[in-house]
């Protein structure tokens, strides 16, 4: 049990560790574009993509409250 409470414990660490580096790596991105005067240029194109993804995800999320339907199309036909 112990074993498995290491690998856990492991696990949860590089994982964490991992989110923390792609912070950090968006976050120099983001600096450098800013410093650059490139970001509003970024935000452009990035808005209508963002938007898409939040449009996908409000419809997943509608269509998993009633089981399987987020499967089907609008007139019933899969």
């Amino acid at each position: 049990m112990e074993t498995y409470l290491n690998f856990m414990l492991i696990r949860f660490a590089l994982i964490a560790g991992g989110l923390v580096v792609l912070a950090l790596l968006i976050f120099a991105i983001a600096l450098t574009l800013k410093r650059r005067g490139r970001l509003d240029e970024v935000r452009r194109y990035a808005d209508p993509v963002m938007r898409a993804g939040l449009r996908v995800a409000a419809r997943r999320l509608e269509g998993g409250k009633s089981g399987a339907s987020w499967s089907r199309r609008q007139d019933g036909r899969r």
